[in-house]
């Protein structure tokens, strides 16, 4: 394979084009940071893009090639003592997804991130930030390789075009894949309709891709895919972990549990597992659906080794999570916004159980034909629950918190029973890190060194499930 010594380019993101690439010279804002390297080192895995003019639409995001070089090879899952485990994460920039990729790149794996990068595309489109600052994902596995040594692969591209995703995997030749690439925002999803149908669109015909790509190159391969405790809506019995056994007129079987989304988010994850447990069924394919609660936290083990691997935090109406939206509000002094009446009621966990799960479940494979669900989740809260313990915590660090109740702009219900079952990756090995007063204390200390850095305008919520429409909403100075 021919050695790219130094890469600066810009690629055109589009789910239906395939991708652009053009030389340095001809990028308009090129990153100013370029890989060195030495012809004696070992090649560098490249990737390889056919060029196509952009056409109208196409979204451009700047990139440069990383340079990586092979490792000592460990044992992999497989039985294979001559080539090293190796996983693909897709969505390896994400708030998730980061945090994993580094997590079990300092495990041992050797890893490779697939991403397209639009998920800061959203920010500048919406007008958001992110409360921590963050670097480009170039720098990021720059830094990560200086701070550790490591390599951590990069291929930049769009899954929904099979062929990069196809030349993606026929290069790194992944053991297993860890799925976070999918639009991930409830909210984004209702803003209008042009989002509504790009996170099925993105969603769904990702996950498709991925599934092929495994059945054409890759059998053996285990997918780890990031699915969501919103599946199950909020049923007025128990929810099992991904089945239920029920009995009908004198007959019993064991059934996917029933789906209630309520968003076209969640309605895009209901499809991405029925079309996982098909493929399992009819190809074979190995699987395992992660179906993860609301996560809070921004540090993990890897993260917090320097500033410069900071994680993304977000705190707006729109991608912000509850616990993380009402520490930075407590940390500014604006109330803490609670929809509705508050008794809404999930499962939450720590992002450093996240990674911890996905590496269990990466340890510990589903059988060829298996299609497994883990319910990932520590503890359960309400809304409520959650503003009290935050207003505690503030008050502790001098801080005036107060609550209010907003409209809800969901459609929920506020008022609830809800008892979910978690136990399979506690089986695994699972050791939780719960929701304690040092965590919240330390949260509310990170949001405050960053308070500067938080526009207020985007901390109330913005997106009504009742009133999307059809027309393109755009952001207003």
């Amino acid at each position: 394979m021919a050695q790219l010594l130094s890469s600066s380019c810009s690629l055109t993101i589009c789910s239906r084009n395939k991708p652009y690439l053009k030389s340095l010279n001809q990028c308009s804002t090129p990153f100013s940071t370029a890989v060195a390297c030495n012809n004696s080192k070992p090649p560098f895995r490249r990737l390889f893009l056919q060029e196509q003019k952009p056409r109208k639409g196409s979204v451009v995001v700047h990139a440069a090639a990383v340079s990586t070089s092979q490792e000592t090879p460990v044992q992999t899952s497989f039985g294979d003592p001559f080539k090293p485990q190796r996983v693909m994460v897709i969505g390896g920039d994400g708030y998730c997804g980061w945090a994993t990729a580094l997590h079990l790149s300092n495990k041992g794996y050797e890893v490779a991130i697939v991403d397209s990068l639009v998920r800061r595309l959203f920010d500048h489109q919406l007008g958001l930030d992110s409360l921590t600052p963050i670097l480009s994902i170039q720098n990021r596995l720059l830094h990560w390789k200086s701070l550790t040594g490591k390599n951590i692969e990069l291929y930049i591209g769009d899954i929904c075009d099979f062929e990069f995703l196809s030349e993606s995997f026929k290069s790194f030749e992944p053991d297993a894949v860890v799925h976070f690439g999918e639009q991930r925002s409830a909210p984004y999803s209702m803003i209008d309709r042009s989002r509504a149908v790009y996170t099925q669109q993105n969603n769904v015909i990702g996950t498709l891709n991925v599934l092929f790509a495994i059945k054409e190159f890759r059998e053996q391969c285990h997918l780890v895919k990031l699915g969501t405790m919103g599946e199950y809506g909020t049923p007025n019995i128990d929810i099992e972990e991904g089945y239920i056994t029920i009995t009908h007129n004198g007959r019993t079987d064991t059934l996917p549990y029933p789906k209630q989304a309520s968003s076209f988010y969640h309605l895009s994850k209901v499809h991405d597992s029925h079309n996982i447990a098909f493929t399992c069924k009819a190809w074979g394919i190995r699987a395992t659906d992660l179906n993860q609660g609301v996560v809070y936290g921004v540090r993990t083990d890897e993260t917090a080794m320097h500033e410069e691997l900071y994680n993304r935090f977000d705190y707006d109406g729109i991608f912000g999570t509850a616990l993380n939206r009402f520490c930075v509000q407590a940390a500014v002094g604006h109330p803490l916004t609670v929809y509705g009446k508050g008794g809404q009621t999930r499962g939450f966990l720590d992002i450093r159980d996240t990674v911890q799960c996905v590496e269990l479940a990466i340890a510990n494979p589903a059988k060829p034909g298996e299609f497994r669900v883990f319910n990932q989740f520590t503890e359960q809260f309400s809304v409520n629950q959650l503003a009290n313990l935050v207003t505690k915590a503030g008050e502790k660090l001098g801080l005036d918190v107060k609550t209010i109740n907003v409209p809800n702009p969901r459609v929920e219900a506020e008022e609830h029973y809800y008892n979910c079952k978690n136990t399979k990756l506690v089986d695994l090995g699972l050791r939780p890190h719960f929701l304690s007063d040092s965590l919240l204390d330390s949260l509310l200390n990170f949001a405050i060194q960053y308070k500067d850095r938080v526009d207020t305008k985007q901390i109330m919520p913005s997106v009504s499930w009742k009133k999307i429409g059809v027309k393109t909403k755009t952001v207003t100075a």
